[in-house]
C-alpha cells in the first residue's frame, strides 16, 4: 500500500514539479522536459499550460509539441486552446485530432474561430470530417453536438455468440463503449445490451433476452441539459441518439453527460455571482471587465433604491444617531439569509427537486425557517441593543426589524427564482441582484420605519 501511495505522489503535478518543468523550459532542455512530463496525466499537463504565462507556454510547446495527443487538446481550457493549437505544427495537430472520437473533436471546434476550425477539419480523414461536419450542423448545446458517431450495433435477431464474433473481428471499435445497440433493418434502435451481460451469457442466448430495462433514446435536437438530467435521473451509462425519423445517428456516453452537468453547475454559480457564465481566471483584464461591469452597473442602480429609502428617514437618523450604526446589521444579515435560501432554491430548480407541484410546501418551509431564524437573532440583538444603548425600545425595534427581514429574505430567496423560472428566464441569472435589493430595502424600511413609529 505504501508503494502505491508513493507511485501516486510521484505523478502529481505539485508545485515542485511545476517549477522543475519551468526551469527545464527556460534552459531549453527537451530531454528533461519530457522526463518530467512523461508520467503526468493529460489533465495535469493541461493544468500546467493553464498556470504559466504565454511565453512560457510557447516555450514548453516548442519542446514538447511532438508528444501532443488528442487527449491533451481535449483537456486544455477553452480560453487558451486556440492559442495552443496555433502554436503547434500543422502535422502535430493533424495527428492529435485523428485519435479523437467525433464528440471530442466537436467539443474542440466549438470554441475555435473559423480559421482554426479549418485547420482541424483539414486534418481529419474524409469520413471523420463528414461525421464532424454533420454533428456541427446541429444546434449548439444540443444532443447532436454532444454525441459521438462511433457506435456498436447489432441486428435484433443476433445471439450472444454472433455478437462476440463480430466484436472480435471488428477492426475499428470505439475507444470506450458500454452497450451493443440492437437495431431493426431501418437502423432504428430497439434496445441495448451491456458488455457485461454479453460476456457472462452463453453463446446461444438471444441478445434481445439480455436487453436492459433502462433503454431510452433521445433526439439529436434535444438540449444537452435535458440529456444530462436524464442520465442523472435514470442512472444511464449511455444513450442512443436518433434523428427525426427515429434512425440511429450516434450515442452519448456518461462521461459527456456528466461534463454537461458540471458545466451547468459552474454556470449557475458564476451567474449567481454576476460574473458571466464563461468567466475564468485565465481571462484577460478586458474580458473580465466585460463580464462583470454590466452587473456592477445594475447593482449601482439597485443600491440607489436603498439610498432613497434611507434618505426618507433622515430626520429619524439625525434625532437618534445610534440608528446609523445599527442599520447595516439588519440589512447585511438579511442579505446573507436571502443568499442561503436562493442558493438552495436555484440548485433545486436545476435538479428539478423544486417544481410547481411542491413549490407551496417549499415556500412554507422557508417562511417557517425565516421566522425561526428571525426570532433567534431578534433575541440576541434585542438584548444586545438594550444593553449597549440603555434603551429597551431600541432593542425592541432592532428585534422586530430582524424578524421582518429574515422572513422577507427567506421568502425572496425562493420566490424570486421561482418567478423568473415561470417567465422562462434563467433563475440564476439575476436572482442574486433582486434578492439583495429586496433584503436591503425591506431591512432599512422596517428598521427605520419602526424606529420612527416607536422612538419618536
Amino acid at each position: 500500500m505504501a508503494e502505491q501511495d508513493t507511485a501516486i505522489e510521484e505523478i502529481e503535478l505539485d508545485d515542485a514539479r511545476v517549477e522543475a518543468i519551468r526551469a527545464a523550459v527556460a534552459a531549453g532542455d527537451r530531454a528533461l522536459v519530457l522526463g518530467l512530463v512523461e508520467p503526468l496525466h493529460a489533465a495535469d499537463i493541461a493544468d500546467f499550460l493553464e498556470q504559466v504565462e504565454t511565453e512560457e507556454r510557447r516555450g514548453f510547446l516548442a519542446l514538447y509539441s511532438g508528444e501532443i495527443d488528442g487527449d491533451l487538446l481535449s483537456e486544455i481550457d477553452e480560453t487558451i486552446r486556440e492559442e495552443v493549437i496555433e502554436s503547434l505544427p500543422a502535422e502535430v495537430v493533424a495527428e492529435a485530432v485523428r485519435d479523437l472520437d467525433t464528440d471530442d473533436v466537436v467539443d474542440i471546434l466549438e470554441d475555435l474561430e473559423a480559421p482554426a476550425q479549418g485547420r482541424i477539419l483539414d486534418a481529419l480523414d474524409k469520413a471523420d470530417r463528414v461525421a464532424v461536419e454533420q454533428a456541427m450542423a446541429y444546434p449548439e448545446g444540443s444532443a447532436g453536438r454532444l454525441m459521438q458517431r462511433e457506435v456498436v450495433v447489432a441486428p435484433e435477431h443476433w445471439t450472444v455468440g454472433e455478437a462476440i464474433d463480430f466484436l472480435r473481428g471488428a477492426e475499428d471499435l470505439p475507444d470506450q463503449f458500454y452497450h451493443v445497440i440492437l437495431v431493426d433493418p431501418r437502423m432504428r434502435p430497439l434496445a441495448y445490451v451491456t458488455l457485461g451481460r454479453i460476456l457472462s451469457a452463453r453463446r446461444e442466448v438471444a441478445l434481445k433476452d439480455l436487453a436492459e430495462d433502462s433503454f431510452r433514446t433521445v433526439e439529436a435536437t434535444e438540449e444537452e441539459a435535458e440529456v444530462a438530467y436524464m442520465f442523472n435521473q435514470y442512472h444511464l451509462i449511455s444513450c442512443p441518439v436518433v434523428d427525426a425519423g427515429g434512425r440511429l445517428v450516434g450515442v452519448i456516453t456518461i462521461d459527456d453527460a456528466m461534463n454537461v452537468l458540471d458545466e451547468e453547475h459552474e454556470e449557475d454559480m458564476l451567474r449567481l455571482a454576476g460574473v458571466g457564465e464563461e468567466a475564468s481566471v485565465l481571462d484577460g483584464p478586458f474580458a473580465t471587465v466585460r463580464q462583470r461591469l454590466p452587473w456592477l452597473v445594475v447593482n449601482l442602480f439597485t443600491a440607489s433604491l436603498s439610498a432613497f429609502v434611507i434618505s426618507r428617514f433622515e430626520a429619524t437618523i439625525t434625532a437618534i444617531v445610534a440608528l446609523a450604526a445599527l442599520m447595516p446589521i439588519v440589512a447585511s444579515t438579511g442579505g446573507i439569509a436571502g443568499t442561503q435560501s436562493l442558493a438552495v432554491a436555484v440548485r433545486a430548480l436545476a435538479t428539478r427537486d423544486l417544481t410547481a407541484a411542491n413549490a407551496r410546501r417549499v415556500v412554507l418551509r422557508e417562511l417557517a425557517a425565516g421566522a425561526i431564524n428571525g426570532l433567534a437573532l431578534a433575541a440576541i440583538l434585542g438584548v444586545a441593543g438594550w444593553s449597549i444603548f440603555g434603551d429597551p425600545w431600541i432593542g425592541a425595534v432592532l428585534a422586530l426589524a430582524m424578524v421582518v427581514n429574515q422572513i422577507v429574505a427567506a421568502l425572496g430567496g425562493v420566490l424570486v427564482p421561482l418567478t423568473l423560472e415561470r417567465f422562462g428566464l434563467d433563475p440564476a441569472l439575476a436572482s442574486g441582484t433582486f434578492v439583495t435589493t429586496l433584503t436591503d430595502v425591506i431591512g432599512f424600511l422596517a428598521f427605520l420605519g419602526l424606529a420612527t413609529l416607536v422612538l419618536l
